[in-house]
């Protein structure tokens, strides 16, 4: 996956999706099956995840480089390992973003996903549909394990299983991810979960949209994805 595939710019409407990288295909998606033509999306780099002392900064600057040339911007980031600093330079901005501290939490949504985490959370490492389909790159080459083997004991050595937090109903998916599971060590659990507070907030957002935007009715990607994309 290129930097450009990382960082598209979808449509022409007077709000801005600013998102992460690694929510782009499910934004544009979303935005594309709901006809949604207020909208315009833009995505930072998933691989800010590495570095999230870099995200709040990198919203900032894109937010203020934006703002002239658009009615309303909304976020679509998590706290993302920030520890609040997102927030407090959103609320600078005058901008709001999603609730939820992960993507893991508003795919599965926010109260659910806070009562798992609390009885499982330190013991689960989540996926979504991007996590499988992107692993080597953000976890196994990303965390070094590629090189040094031994470095999965010693980032999963306490973790039991790994969940899949499904977007799609896509088997080859399905299939990536128990791979992804055997890898690290770890029991395998499938969840479909759609797309959760994610839909729901986008759906918020373009009802406040300004007269005259489509908003039709809310409708959620429920088809097969390509594992290899």
């Amino acid at each position: 996956m290129n930097e450009a595939a990382q960082r598209p710019r979808k449509g022409t409407g007077r709000t801005l999706l600013l998102a992460c990288g690694a929510l782009a295909r499910e934004v544009i998606e979303f935005v594309e099956r709901n006809g949604w033509d207020c909208f315009t999306v833009e995505c930072l780099p998933a691989r800010l995840h590495w570095q999230p002392a870099l995200i709040a900064p990198a919203v900032r600057d894109k937010i203020r480089a934006a703002r002239h040339r658009f009615d309303r911007i909304y976020v679509l980031y998590g706290d993302c390992g920030t520890a609040g600093e997102l927030d407090r330079v959103l609320a600078a901005e005058g901008v709001e973003r999603i609730p939820g501290p992960h993507c893991f939490s508003f795919f599965a949504g926010n109260a659910d996903h806070a009562r798992e985490a609390a009885d499982e959370g330190a013991t689960t490492f989540w996926l979504t549909d991007f996590f499988v389909r992107h692993f080597d790159r953000f976890v196994w080459e990303g965390l070094g394990i590629d090189r040094h083997p031994e470095l999965r004991e010693l980032y999963f050595g306490n973790y039991e299983k790994a969940v899949y937090l499904a977007q799609t109903d896509d088997p080859a998916l399905r299939a990536r991810a128990e791979e992804c599971a055997r890898r690290l060590g770890l029991e395998y659990e499938h969840r479909f979960v759609g797309y959760g507070d994610f839909g729901r907030h986008i759906a918020i957002v373009a009802d406040a949209a300004p007269p005259g935007a489509a908003t039709p009715r809310l409708r959620q990607p429920t088809g097969s994805g390509t594992a290899d994309e």
